[in-house]
C-alpha cells in the first residue's frame, strides 16, 4: 500500500456563517479558498469543504453500537491522544453537546481507542478517535 495521502470530503451546511463559527472558531481550523457557496478547510491535514445546501444538511439517523446510538452518517479523523484531548476540551468549553461523550472503547484489548461524537452547527455528525497505537487502527 502506498503512503497515506490527505482525503477530500465535501459536506452540506445550512450556512457558511455556521460553518465558520464551528470549524473556524470552535475547532480552530485554517480556512482555505472560498466563495459565496463553499469554504475549503484544513481538517487536520485533509481537504474538507463545506458547501451551502440547507435542504440536505443535518439529516440525522442513528445506529446501535456498543450500547450507544451512533449518528449515521458521520465523519472524523484519528488524532494523536494530545490532539484528541484538545478537541474534547474545545467541544466541552463550547455550546456544543456531545452525542457520545469522550470514552475509551476496547480497554486493554486490540483496537483500544478513545472516541467521541458530536454535531456541528449544521447537523453533520463527527467522530474523533485516538488509538493507543496506530497498529491498532485496523485490529480485529
Amino acid at each position: 500500500m502506498s503512503a497515506v495521502r490527505p482525503f477530500h470530503l465535501a459536506l452540506p451546511v445550512k450556512s457558511l456563517d455556521n460553518a465558520r463559527k464551528f470549524y473556524g472558531e470552535i475547532l480552530g481550523l485554517e480556512q482555505g479558498r472560498s466563495s459565496d457557496d463553499w469554504i475549503d478547510w484544513n481538517f487536520f491535514g485533509h481537504q474538507f469543504v463545506t458547501h451551502v445546501a440547507p435542504e440536505i444538511a443535518g439529516v440525522k439517523n442513528h445506529s446501535g453500537v456498543d450500547g450507544h446510538n451512533v449518528p449515521v452518517p458521520h465523519f472524523g479523523v484519528v488524532l494523536l491522544r494530545e490532539d484528541w484531548d484538545d478537541v474534547a476540551r474545545k467541544i466541552a468549553d463550547s455550546d456544543i453537546e456531545f452525542v457520545i461523550e469522550p470514552y475509551i472503547r476496547f480497554k486493554g484489548k486490540p483496537g483500544e481507542q478513545g472516541t467521541m461524537f458530536f454535531y456541528d452547527y449544521c447537523g453533520n455528525a463527527l467522530e474523533f478517535k485516538t488509538f493507543k497505537s496506530d497498529a491498532d487502527i485496523f485490529a480485529t
